[in-house]
């Protein structure tokens, strides 16, 4: 194995940066671990923050659902003036010219009592929906950082194996040049290494290529500063254990049906539904209390007449019930909101399902990688030996030259798969964790 760890120390220790010329330089570079990303990712991530201001949005029309049950306050000034012709009480019409103004406050106040109590009740609700709504948005962001982290790590250290592979060509085609000059081998050899030197070089490229990208999109995930190039820590590229890959499944989906937290917020959202609902249905039979009371002081008299100036007060209850349009009959709003009810209790069922998917099919696939993993280790310790065998044959024939490239570009091959296999065995395993629910 001493070849295998010696060329993976030099795959995870290389920068792409450093070995091509046509990269971009970076304005502000960003070494970053995995705790560090995860942190991150929980403090600056846009839809983290986005979930938060929804929570504050639903909070506040929580608080303006309780201010239904107060009443208002209208200060202000009032002015009015007759001319010509009122009627009075007992029916006679008289030539009246008058006026009157008046000052001070009103307080009025008109409760829909039965709307406003399961107004508030659903608004609590939603308060409810929104802060499971954010907890899982967060596990959302946690996994997609993670696993854009691992992209990025998998691409520097495939930076690293095409490095090496461009090392170990290139000294092999300095031998068979060698041995070319000396007569032993055949000039056509020196073509055919350079050909694999050169397509390791591609390979090398779109390596580089990849970690750009991964690197563009962690940043992103991140809400880093413009311009921030992101490297990760390279020496971390190792298999993760996270979650038993022995579990249960049954274990894991039950974990995953009691923990998962948009399971509660959809519940919550029901719970809403049902409270609108019955907002309609029983709302209407509680009685709507209205009041007023203006304290003051009033003024006016005649034309002609001086005019007079006191307290005044007025005091007025009522108490009665809404027959018709968001009333009582009103039975289109009553299947309105059975039907939103219906909507939030098929929404509740559909993920349910859905969790339990995503826990099986991240339980298959986690252990799905164990496996390949194993099997990747086993096809680069081969690759590596079989390598070692074939340099150390020292003739040059056309057999030989052939068995050297085929032996390197195996190696090649199956490094790549092992770095992949590690990767994608870690971001595995933050996808069990994300389905089951796990929050540590």
């Amino acid at each position: 194995m001493w070849f295998l760890l010696s060329g993976l120390c030099a795959c995870l220790t290389s920068r792409a940066a450093e070995s091509s010329p046509a990269a971009a330089p970076a304005t502000n570079k960003l070494q970053i671990d995995l705790p560090a990303v995860l942190r991150l990712a929980g403090a600056q991530n846009l839809d983290i923050k986005i979930a938060r201001q929804s929570l504050a949005e639903a909070q506040a029309n929580a608080q303006s659902a309780d201010w239904q049950f107060l009443p208002w306050i209208t200060p202000g000034f009032g002015w009015k003036r007759h001319d010509n012709f009122l009627q009075d009480v007992g029916g006679s019409i008289l030539d009246v010219h008058k006026e009157s103004y008046s000052v001070g406050p009103t307080i009025s106040g008109q409760l829909d009592l039965g709307d406003a109590i399961y107004k508030r009740l659903a608004a609590r609700q939603l308060v409810k929906a929104a802060n499971f709504s954010l907890a899982a948005q967060q596990q959302d962001t946690l996994l997609s950082a993670a696993q854009d982290y691992f992209d990025l790590l998998k691409a520097q250290a495939a930076i690293g194996v095409a490095q090496e592979a461009v090392r170990i060509s290139s000294g092999y085609g300095e031998q068979v040049q060698q041995a070319v000059g000396a007569g032993v081998a055949f000039k056509g050899d020196v073509l055919r290494v350079q050909v694999e030197t050169e397509r390791n070089r591609l390979t090398l490229r779109q390596a580089q290529e990849r970690q750009e990208s991964a690197a563009a999109r962690l940043a992103q995930t991140l809400h880093l500063q413009s311009g921030t190039r992101v490297e990760a820590r390279t020496d971390e590229l190792v298999p993760l254990a996270l979650v038993d890959t022995n579990a249960l499944l049954e274990m894991l989906v039950s974990k995953a049906l009691g923990s998962r937290p948009e399971l509660s917020q959809i519940k919550a959202v029901q719970e809403a539904a049902r409270d609108a609902r019955n907002g309609a249905l029983y709302g209407p039979l509680i009685p709507s209390v209205g009041a007023q009371v203006f304290v003051g002081g009033l003024g006016g008299g005649k034309d002609g007449s001086s005019s007079k100036f006191g307290e005044s007060e007025d005091y007025q209850v009522s108490l009665g019930w809404r027959i018709g349009p968001g009333g009582l009959l009103d039975r289109g709003r009553i299947r309105a909101g059975e039907a939103r009810l219906q909507i939030a209790e098929l929404n509740r069922q559909k993920l349910l399902d859905d969790v339990t998917r995503q826990v099986i099919e991240a339980h298959s696939r986690l252990q799905s990688l164990s496996d390949q993993l194993a099997t990747a280790r086993r096809a680069v310790q081969a690759a590596e030996d079989t390598l070692q065998l074939t340099r150390q044959r020292k003739e040059f024939a056309v057999g030989a030259v052939l068995e050297n490239i085929q032996a390197e570009q195996e190696l090649t091959r199956t490094r790549l798969d092992y770095l992949n296999a590690i990767a994608e065995y870690d971001k595995a395993q933050y996808g069990l964790k994300r389905a089951v629910g796990m929050t540590e």
